[in-house]
Parts: structure tokens; sequence; C-alpha cells
């Protein structure tokens, strides 16, 4: 009895996942698929979907959830092993852009579905992270803000989503974004905008 539950287990847990890897790439198709829609490209009836999801807002919050997890695991790596804060911020910009893009659209999503205080409450650990190192780049003199850090980390976690709803709206390439997102969160930290420049191009290259 025990295997059958095990087994009964997976199979959810793995209907569950191929259901929120096909609700991303359906979402990021089209943003306005339905449950309808999502269950016929995973393959499933619509019984199966809201098994797991009772309905569109806990799907998207969940995928959103997923997101945050995996950007927060990409801004940790960005900045391992580098001394230098300026070196360190552009590089965990750069690393979450190449999940960023693939995200995007889901943050034009969950403002209307999660909120804008759902997204900040979600980013409060990478939040937490990034204030620790502009205060660290402060105090070092490497960055210069009339803003604290904990103020300057809230200017480049909406600078990052407006880079985003950037490319949504077609004023960006997702190619070209991640180095000027980068960009202009060194900049806004104080770093010259030549050197900010330079620094990311020598990284990205």
């Amino acid at each position: 009895m025990a295997f059958m539950t095990t087994g009964t287990t997976s199979r959810a847990d793995a209907n569950r996942r191929r259901i929120l890897d096909v609700a991303l790439a359906e979402l990021l198709r089209d943003p306005d698929a339905s449950m309808d829609q999502i269950a016929r490209a995973a393959g499933v009836v619509r019984r199966t979907v809201y098994g797991h999801f009772p309905n569109r807002e806990a799907l998207i919050s969940t995928l959103v959830d997923e997101a945050v997890a995996a950007l927060s695991a990409a801004h940790a790596a960005g900045r391992e092993g580098v001394e230098d804060p300026a070196e360190s911020v552009a590089r965990s910009v750069l690393a979450v852009w190449e999940l960023a893009d693939r995200y995007r659209l889901l943050i034009a999503l969950a403002q209307r579905t999660v909120t804008m205080q759902g997204i900040r409450e979600r980013l409060a650990p990478v939040r937490k992270e990034s204030t620790r190192l502009l205060q660290r780049g402060l105090d070092e003199g490497v960055f210069s803000s009339p803003l604290p850090a904990p103020a300057l980390a809230y200017v480049h976690e909406q600078t990052l989503i407006a880079v985003m709803e950037a490319v949504n709206d077609g004023l960006l390439t997702a190619e070209e974004a991640g180095r000027c997102a980068a960009v202009t969160v060194l900049t806004t930290a104080g770093v010259p905008a030549s050197g900010a420049t330079e620094l990311v191009a020598e990284i990205a290259d």
C-alpha cells in the first residue's frame, strides 16, 4: 500500500510539475491563456489542473513564487566569491537577467494578480542581501548616493522591473536589456557611467 501511495504521489507531483512548466510556456506565449488552454496544452483534463490549482490566480502565484526563488538563487550565485561591491552588483544583475527575461511576462501578470505589494514581500530576502552589499559599497566609497542603502535597494529592484516592462513594451530587446539594467543599477549607485559601462562589458564578454 505504501508503494502504491508513493507511486500515486510521484505521478501527482509529475503532473503538477508538467502543468507548471506548460503554464509558464503558455503564459509567455499568450498572457491571457486560460486554465482550459493550459490544460489542453499539458494534455490533461481541466479537473486535473484544478485539482492542483483552485484557480488561475493560484497557478500564477505559484509560478511567481518559483520565479522569485530562482532569481534569489541567481542573485546569490552572481555575487559569490566576488569582493568588489561594484563587480558583485553587476554580476548579480547579469545573473538575474538570464532568468528575468524568462519571467518578465510573469511580472506583468503578477502585477494584476499578486499585486506589487505581494511581489515586494516575495523579494524581501533578495532586497536584504542587496542592502547589505550596497551598504558595504557605500562604506568603502565604491558607491555614492544620497539614499541610504535600504532605499537604494528598492530603487535597484524597481529599476529591474521597469527594464523588464520596457522589454515587454518593445522599447528594448531582451539581448541588450541585461547590460542596460546592470549599467543603470551601477550608475544609480553613483558609479560613473563610463566606468559602469566598461565593467559590465568586461563581465558580459
